[in-house]
């Protein structure tokens, strides 16, 4: 009978995977985390330990080793076919071996290989990897440290690789430590996280240095997410780090590096006007994993109802005589309208009724076919095309996708959402990039709308193109750029540039990047100056980002051409075994190869478990069963609780008789009741339902409204001063709805604005200025 005390998964099989404990050191907007897993043998035979966990998708991986009583076995980067070679003759041979390699499919998936440990024995494994953070819409800087690692959904006949091996649990049996020390030369401003957190302690007076740890009793049972603030965060900046001397000559790691962070700010004349150009193409998921909730707090919706909230949202905050339209998919998919349709009210409640009727209901979840046919379709002229792709993020065919969107980023840009812990990074990272977009994810308590409207205001910026990067550099040096061309600039969004410095030059010499681009037909030029003498204590941390941005684009290159590929390929393994870092076509080995005790019968092999959100274990297991059947349709009543649901997140079907495109539960949230009301032109009805919203009667609106006043007029001010009175904290979801509306208003000429805006006021109890209203 087997042996299941101690730790054991969900099927009662013994987990040798004991803890995890994460130091994370970040300076300025690069962090290095470094994590240590303890592996325990409780079992009378040899075993063999798989554990296919997440990382964030663009991280390099830099160090692995294994600690074995007082001996530590550090690992090298090799080929990856001879690192898997060496691995199987040691573990045969009865020597212990640790075998780490990324996923050909999607790089934010890793798979560790603990091979051979003895019966009783402990083993530390150490895994080290440094990543950029991405810069948010409050300007705080967000690392995230995932523990749910989903079943990605793979269409049938595809090879999964490495993500078929994704085994998943309810909760995961092993514990969590986290410690973080934050260095900037911007002082810091506060750290808040998702999870409790020990208070933020200040090492120096400036508050340039401090550090915090994660509250103990945590249980890994979500993503951990840090959100860093600091006093100018959009600062450009410039590190240069010193080569290493032992490096081969002539090689990335021996010369210089510099990391260039841009952070542009248009005229406030260019970003204070609503653009009225563009089609707006919605991709949303209708897999079965989005009828689980976004969290596991009390109130809890369905990530399928919250992505209806947030296209009402859109829907209305779109300019009138754009274009747009809205796709379903999962095994199949489907759209609203045959084609891209201009916006007006008859479009608007079109769409909106159908949002309505939308459910979890279409199966796996397979992008290709539905972003094929988007693409295919032809582009209105003098309205570019805005892709909004929302997803939980779980398929296997990651790169495949990638390299589709890239393919036609110069003329339609890519903006990503990713719903839910587990969403991949790979995918959602990789689709903004690749598509000149930008991406967000939306993971615990977070709102959805907030996020939705913060990207849509990127969309309607004006587009930047004719992109330039110039470099000036003292006579006897000379640049090599590393990183991909920039194809998109957005007000607020950090741009990284890596080059490498050849040549030698004087420490005190400068020299300086020069970004070109053309705004709204109008020539802009930015400069940042740097001095080229190198940063001290950056622990090669730039020259591995640095190697590992040079290694995704040779990728993208190998993928792009498909034959001749083996010149690419050696390149790749040469840059990421001299640097040191992971890559698809290499893997980090380490042999104990002291130990060579005979192993007696076959060797145990033990999957370790990771967290999957609570009620989706029954739903991705039928998923992933009935790959691209449509058995979706029938699994979403029966694998959930339907009466728990129900208290959850009601059913929206019940229309009311007021508004028969708003829900049953909007009412609920005055704001989206509001904002459901408004006409698409950007005018709200004076009616009882208006009425409601403000807590009066239909007759205190009209009896109080001036004379001169036209009804659209009176309800449209008001509607813009209870926004501006009581809602101002959640400006960033109504900011559009509230620009089309003060435009409408201006183009009525109203009498006596000044004094409709102070009835108003006493109306509703406000305080708000007329100019405040942008009237």
């Amino acid at each position: 009978m087997m042996n299941c005390c101690g730790l054991v998964t969900t099927e009662k099989l013994p987990v040798p995977l004991k803890s995890i404990g994460v130091d994370m050191q970040v300076k300025s907007h690069v962090a290095t985390v470094t994590s240590t897993l303890q592996y325990v043998n409780e079992e009378e035979r040899h075993l063999e330990a798989l554990f296919v966990f997440p990382l964030p998708a663009d991280a390099a991986v830099c160090h692995f080793s294994a600690k074995i009583g007082d001996q530590e076995i550090v690992a090298e980067v090799q080929e990856r076919q001879t690192a898997r070679d060496q691995y199987d003759d040691a573990v045969s041979s009865g020597q212990q071996a640790f075998l780490l390699e990324e996923s050909k499919e999607s790089s934010d998936v890793f798979r560790l290989s603990v091979g051979c440990l003895s019966p009783g024995q402990n083993a530390d494994i150490t895994i080290t990897y440094i990543t950029e953070l991405s810069v948010q819409a409050d300007h705080s800087l967000r690392f995230c440290l995932p523990a749910v690692l989903n079943p990605r959904y793979t269409p049938a006949g595809s090879d999964a690789g490495i993500v078929s091996e994704i085994s998943s649990c309810v909760s995961v049996p092993y514990t969590l430590t986290l410690s973080v020390h934050v260095s900037s030369p911007n002082p810091i401003s506060k750290l808040e996280s998702n999870c409790t957190l020990d208070p933020l302690v200040f090492l120096n007076s400036v508050h340039t240095q401090a550090t915090v740890n994660l509250s103990s009793g945590h249980k890994f049972d979500k993503d951990v997410e840090l959100f860093l603030y600091y006093q100018n965060t959009h600062q450009p900046t410039a590190i240069v780090e010193a080569g290493v001397t032992t490096a081969k000559p002539g090689s990335l790691m021996s010369d210089p590096v510099v990391m260039i962070s841009l952070s542009l700010k248009f005229p406030e004349e260019v970003m204070s006007s609503l653009a009225n150009r563009g089609e707006f193409v919605s991709l949303i998921d209708r897999s079965g994993s989005m009828e689980c909730l976004m969290h596991n707090e009390t109130g809890a919706q369905r990530r399928i109802e919250s992505a209806k909230e947030t296209l009402l949202l859109l829907l209305k905050s779109l300019p009138m005589g754009c274009y747009f339209n809205i796709y379903g998919f999962g095994s199949r998919f489907e759209s609203f309208f045959p084609q891209s349709v201009v916006y007006n009210q008859d479009t608007m409640d079109q769409a909106l009724k159908k949002v309505n009727e939308m459910r979890a209901d279409m199966g796996g979840t397979e992008f290709l076919q539905p972003l094929k046919h988007i693409y295919s379709q032809p582009c209105y002229p003098e309205h570019p095309r805005q892709l909004f792709v929302f997803t939980d993020g779980e398929v296997g065919d990651t790169k495949a996708v990638l390299d589709l969107v890239r393919g036609y980023a110069k003329s339609q840009r890519c903006f990503s959402f990713g719903i839910g812990e587990g969403a991949s990074t790979a995918l959602i990272t990789g689709m903004a990039r690749e598509g000149s977009g930008h991406a967000q994810f939306i993971t615990g308590t977070d709102r959805m709308q907030p996020k939705v409207m913060e990207s849509l205001r990127f969309a309607l910026q004006p587009a930047v193109n004719k992109i330039s990067v110039q470099w000036k550099v003292p006579d006897g040096i000379t640049v090599d750029t590393l990183s991909p061309p920039i194809n998109v600039l957005f007000q607020g969004q950090r741009s990284l540039i890596y080059a490498r410095l050849k040549g030698q030059s004087s420490e005190s010499s400068e020299g300086s990047v020069i970004v070109q681009y053309n705004l709204k037909d109008q020539p802009v030029t930015n400069q940042l100056h740097f001095c080229l003498k190198p940063t001290e204590d950056t622990g090669l941390s730039i020259h591995r980002l640095a190697a590992r941005s040079l290694i995704r684009c040779l990728e993208q290159e190998e993928r792009t051409r498909g034959v001749d590929v083996d010149d690419i390929r050696r390149r790749m393994v040469e840059i990421s075994v001299e640097a040191g870092v992971s890559s698809v076509h290499t893997a980090f080995i380490a042999i104990n190869k002291n130990n060579r005790e005979a192993v007696k019968g076959p060797m145990i092999q033990r999957r370790v478990p990771t967290r999957e959100m609570r009620r989706c274990s029954a739903a991705y297991a039928k998923m992933r069963a009935c790959s691209a059947s449509y058995c979706y349709k029938k699994r979403s009543k029966r694998s959930l609780n339907s009466s728990s649901l129900t208290d959850i997140a009601p059913s929206r079907k019940q229309l009311t008789k007021s508004n028969p495109e708003m829900s049953s539960d909007l009412h609920k949230d005055p704001l989206l009741q509001l904002i459901s009301l408004q006409k698409a032109s950007g005018c709200w009805e004076l009616n009882a339902a208006l009425a409601r919203v403000f807590g009066k009667t239909e007759d205190e609106l009209t009896n109080q409204k001036p004379a001169q006043v036209d009804g659209s007029v009176w309800a449209t001010l008001l509607s813009l001063i209870w926004l501006y009175g009581y809602k101002i904290q959640q400006q960033i979801e109504w900011q559009f709805v509230a620009m089309k509306a003060a435009s409408w208003i201006g183009s009525q000429n109203v009498v006596s604005l000044s004094q409709c805006v102070c009835d108003g006021n006493h109306l509703l109890g406000c305080q708000v200025k007329e100019e405040t209203l942008g009237i």
